[in-house]
């Protein structure tokens, strides 16, 4: 008998899964501008402020702190009250708490608001992608995961625009663009009642009725006809059944599938360190780790190190702009090739062109090569990171794909406080071809991890 699960996956793609791809992407475009603008932020404070190197780099880490708890959370909330719910309320955390970082009245202040904004960060970056991978069509899921984390460069380029056009204006310039990032406080009501909740996560908690008509939506926008019954977990319970999904009729196998699809979460969770996923879990920690050091290392740091070399606010926040804009292609890219050269090798390719962009930007010493080679950066490593969200949801059955997916972000974010952290120790002890020389070492270690990933082209969700 065809599952609810099978049904999606065999459908085409609709208007449904444009709608539920195009919220979240803006979600997750609108995290990005908050993560990007913290870069422009702390380039201006250090002229306002006249804050010390290792001050900013504690403005820059903090968040990080944050997101790495928050993804962790995040993740482990998303298996056990449903993903839509935490994706909106990390909206409205972080939304909130970024307006209130705008009235910061000193970096203590900052830091601690900042600190809240990543605990709402973290917790919805890997919601939103186990979100979408799991009503994604089979046949294109990497490509629609990939579209997803396109969003990112959207909203980076909106922290780029930000950044350029409102900073500068005077003092209080990134005080008006932190206020900016109170809008995703409200796009938290548009996710809260527009998106619907995964239909695994419905079945596994025992509501079959709500993840029954969710799946009929979803065929109804693709003109495809429903089964004569209800399929998947609880099959035997029609839409008129009780709250135990049991009619006369089909009292005993109802009762004994509402038994399984109402076990507890933790029971029937498979550990990500088990036998059988361990050696997946540990390489996709490597990945998120390597790609977290070297990412955020850079672009959190490059408007200051643009400053620092002799460029003022304006020329490095121009320049900032034009490499961010390369963000676009490498996602376009990565999103065509995932189904053609599949997730493994698309990941694997993508983080070896950041090595080389990353070793090449390093050894930048003109205003032309340094684009060049910012650009070339831009492209890969966004391009990995869409390739790194799509495979992430596909390693881990229904049970512990958000708690699976969350650890991993989770340890990545370990890198990404120690990153901005490691960078004026890096500069004292040489320059920017010792930074830039760091962080293509990580890219390599993360190709290597990735190349040991199993390949899940065209592979369905498990969803035990």
């Amino acid at each position: 008998m065809t599952t609810r699960t099978e049904r999606l996956d065999g459908l085409p793609f609709t208007r449904k899964h444009r709608k539920l791809l195009l919220g979240s992407g803006v979600g997750w475009a609108l995290d990005a501008m908050d993560v990007g603008l913290i870069s422009f932020v702390m380039a201006a404070l250090a002229v306002h402020w006249s804050l010390s190197p290792t001050e900013l780099s504690w403005v820059g880490s903090i968040g990080f702190v944050g997101m790495a708890i928050g993804a962790a959370l995040g993740g482990l909330l998303a298996d056990k009250i449903g993903r839509r719910q935490v994706f909106a309320v990390t909206l409205l955390v972080y939304g909130l708490a970024t307006g209130a970082a705008a009235l910061s009245t000193g970096i203590a202040m900052l830091i601690v608001l900042r600190f809240i904004v990543g605990l709402g960060l973290g917790a919805e970056l890997p919601v939103a992608s186990t979100l979408v991978s799991e009503f994604a069509p089979r046949r294109i899921r990497g490509r629609v995961v990939v579209i997803l984390e396109g969003f990112w460069a959207v909203g980076w380029i909106m922290a780029a625009l930000i950044g350029y056009f409102v900073v500068p204006v005077g003092d209080d310039g990134w005080r008006w663009a932190l206020a900016i990032g109170i809008i995703p406080a409200a796009y938290a009501l548009v996710v809260r009642f527009g998106l619907p909740e995964s239909v695994r996560y419905l079945e596994s908690t025992g509501r079959v009725d709500e993840a029954e008509r969710i799946v009929r939506d979803y065929e109804a926008s693709a003109g495809v006809e429903p089964p004569a019954a209800p399929s998947g977990p609880s099959a035997s319970a029609p839409a008129h059944a009780g709250a135990d999904g049991a009619t006369p009729s089909h009292a005993g196998a109802a009762s004994a599938s509402a038994g399984a699809a109402l076990a507890s979460p933790a029971e029937s969770a498979e550990s990500i360190w088990s036998a059988r996923l361990r050696k997946r879990t540990a390489a996709l920690w490597v990945v998120w780790f390597g790609i977290n050091f070297s990412y955020y290392g850079a672009f959190i740091w490059l408007p200051s190190l643009l400053v620092s070399q002799g460029f003022d606010l304006v020329k490095s926040f121009g320049y900032t702009l034009i490499i961010t804009l390369a963000q676009l292609p490498g996602y376009a890219v990565a999103a065509w090739l995932i189904e053609i050269w599949g997730r493994r090798v698309t990941l694997a390719v993508f983080l070896t062109g950041s090595a080389v962009a990353a070793g090449l930007f390093g050894l930048a010493d003109s205003p032309a090569t340094i684009i060049a080679a910012g650009m070339a950066l831009s492209f890969f490593n966004l391009g990995a990171w869409g390739a790194l969200y799509a495979i992430g949801p596909e390693l881990y059955p229904t049970s512990t794909r958000g708690s699976g997916t969350g650890a991993a972000a989770a340890f990545g974010r370990i890198a990404s406080i120690i990153a901005p952290l490691l960078v004026p120790l890096l500069l004292d002890l040489g320059d920017t071809v010792m930074v830039f020389g760091v962080f293509a070492a990580a890219f390599v270690v993360a190709a290597l991890a990735a190349f040991t990933l199993p390949e899940r082209k065209g592979v369905a969700l498990e969803d035990t």
